[in-house]
């Protein structure tokens, strides 16, 4: 098999087969297949976009190329939320202990900055002497423990999509709804979470400008999620003005608690509650 091959077929509008797209993500991460023909893969992929069952391939083959964490120990039902990010999203901070204090386990690993938005592992490590690094015994004895555990991604936690989406970022091949969706999922999938709540952000202020690009992407992440067997429900939010009163790092943790003492920003307050109650009823 050659990478030419496969990207000419899929430039020419072709359905792509298992074997051929694990061939790509594999050959890429191994250094076998060149940044030059995997950025002109991506860009008939841009171009040519995939279908649903190539979608759940290449979330599939991406979530194998690294480590992937087995939750099985850890009692109950496992729901992960994951948001399309956005300015003022801090909902994490309010969502897991709402729905860890309901006895649904929240084990949960977070990212940093993405673009314009700071990442809930950022917010977090604004609080002095908070840790996010934990071991594996460490996060998992704390989900049995209290309920909840939210910590950094591992290093080797689907390093196909660390490499790709660097090349997507210098490409600009980002925003294609295949390539978004399996980025994410591949992520999720690899977390060991039984089920997921997406929190699909919509507007001038984030990646999906339109409702009609927001639902598309909805609709790709849970197709995806339930081709592998797990449970998923989207949430389409609006994203045309910041969430909540309060952005930045810091200052959305404090708002984040006078949250959860009842006295936070009606939307924010109401959001949360939300993605709260479909984390619950997935569980």
């Amino acid at each position: 098999m050659r990478a030419y091959d496969v990207i000419l077929k899929k430039r020419n509008g072709e359905k792509l087969t298992k074997e051929e797209i694990e061939f790509m993500v594999n050959g890429y991460v191994t250094g076998e297949i060149p940044d030059y023909q995997m950025a002109a893969f991506l860009m008939a992929v841009y171009f040519r976009h995939m279908d649903a069952e190539e979608r759940a391939i290449l979330t599939e083959v991406m979530a194998n190329s690294g480590d992937k964490i087995d939750l099985s120990s850890i009692p109950g039902i496992k729901i992960d939320k994951h948001s399309t990010g956005g300015v003022g999203d801090k909902t994490t901070l309010v969502v897991g202990p709402i729905v860890a204090s309901l006895g649904v386990p929240v084990a949960k690993m977070s990212g940093r900055a993405l673009g314009h938005t700071g990442g809930t592992i950022d917010k977090l490590e604004s609080i002095p002497g908070f840790r996010t690094s934990l071991s594996e015994e460490e996060f998992f004895e704390n989900v049995r423990k209290i309920g909840i555990a939210v910590v950094g991604q591992t290093a080797n936690l689907v390093p196909a999509d660390k490499k790709i989406y660097a090349l997507r970022d210098a490409t600009a091949t980002v925003d294609e709804v295949s390539l978004i969706a399996a980025s994410i999922m591949s992520k999720k999938l690899a977390g060991g979470a039984d089920g997921y709540v997406l929190d699909v952000k919509v507007g001038s202020g984030a990646f999906m400008k339109t409702l009609e690009q927001a639902t598309e992407l909805a609709q790709a992440m849970v197709g995806i999620a339930k081709s592998h067997g797990k449970k998923a429900v989207a949430v389409l939010t609006n994203m045309d003005v910041p969430l909540g009163k309060m952005v930045g790092n810091s200052l959305e943790v404090l708002e984040a608690i006078e949250t959860l003492k009842g006295n936070g920003p009606e939307d924010f307050t109401e959001l949360c509650l939300n993605l709260s109650a479909w984390m619950c009823h997935l569980a």
